[in-house]
């Protein structure tokens, strides 16, 4: 059973009517973005101890999200979640400054293009380019760590087959929370967890449909889940119990570590969908994030100090 403060949580978060949406066809997507900045206006404030500067990466929007001791080498390169048709810097500012603050690493932050109106490859091609461009920019990959949470957890963990498949360095290390992973929403759990999970009914179906538009659920850059996970980083993987994508996360670190990956999935009872970007007054969130960022800081700065001895 989770703490009694997520219990209170979530039962406020019930009571939302954005919990009751059914989605279909018909459900407006433009709604559904305006709703996410709305949301993140409201709650979305960062501390006043980080800067937020733009930045135009080859077209792609960006930003850089940085405390004043943060070293200039290193970087967390943030996927955003949102279903691959929601999502943008400034509505998942608030998640980055999180992870920013717990690790002491700046965070660069992109706005890769949304289905529908642009349906994949798009989002997999822009991550590989705002990657591409770091390492121009003269970013060691080993000083890079790729993160993402939900649509944006499953994009880290693509592209990071994206970036193997095309000869590219491969970052130290990459942080997925609640990844989508399996774009056929073919897991037990869509079907076991679809009464408890926050999320709208029917929402992962269609952005699906959106995203894939046509093309083959199974493909690897789409659900990475289905791919050959040989060679990659060292990952940490974070699910809720209590969320429809806990399959996604659970089937990928199982994959992954017959594959020989350094995988640590962590699924934490009762917790709803992407829980360690909760408040830090809900301990298991609190937990979450630290963890989260004692292993960036182990694959980004503790590594330079075991080579320096």
């Amino acid at each position: 059973m989770s703490s009694l403060r997520n219990r209170l949580f979530v039962a406020l978060l019930r009571k939302s009517p954005a919990t009751k949406v059914v989605w279909d066809e018909n459900t407006s997507v433009a709604a559904f973005r305006q709703s996410c900045e709305e949301g993140a206006k409201r709650f979305g404030k960062i501390p006043d101890d980080l800067t937020v500067s733009p930045v135009s990466i080859e077209g792609i929007a960006a930003e850089w999200l940085r405390s004043s001791g943060a070293p200039r080498d290193k970087v967390i390169l943030f996927c955003h979640g949102g279903g691959y048709v929601s999502g943008s810097c400034a509505d998942h500012r608030v998640h980055a400054a999180k992870v920013v603050r717990g690790s002491g690493i700046a965070a660069l932050l992109f706005e890769y293009r949304l289905a529908p109106e642009h349906p994949y490859p798009a989002a997999i091609e822009d991550s590989v380019t705002v990657y591409r461009w770091l390492l121009n920019q003269g970013t060691a990959a080993s000083d890079i760590v790729i993160a993402g949470d939900s649509a944006g957890g499953g994009l880290c963990l693509a592209t990071l087959l994206a970036l193997r498949d095309r000869g590219l360095p491969l970052p130290a290390a990459a942080v997925a929370v609640s990844p989508w992973t399996d774009l056929k929403c073919s897991g037990a759990s869509y079907r076991t967890n679809a009464g408890v999970c926050l999320s709208p009914k029917n929402s992962w179906t269609i952005f699906s449909q959106y995203y894939v538009a046509g093309n083959d659920p199974a493909l690897p850059y789409i659900s990475p889940l289905y791919g050959e996970l040989g060679g990659l980083p060292p990952l940490l993987i974070y699910a809720g119990g209590d969320e429809i994508l806990l399959d996604d996360a659970v089937r990928f670190a199982e994959k992954a570590t017959q594959a020989g990956v350094d995988v640590s999935l962590q699924v934490v009872e009762g917790m709803m969908h992407c829980f360690p970007f909760l408040p830090p007054v809900i301990p298991e969130a609190k937990a979450a994030m630290k963890e989260i960022c004692a292993f960036i800081r182990k694959h980004l700065i503790e590594k330079d100090s075991l080579v320096k001895s």
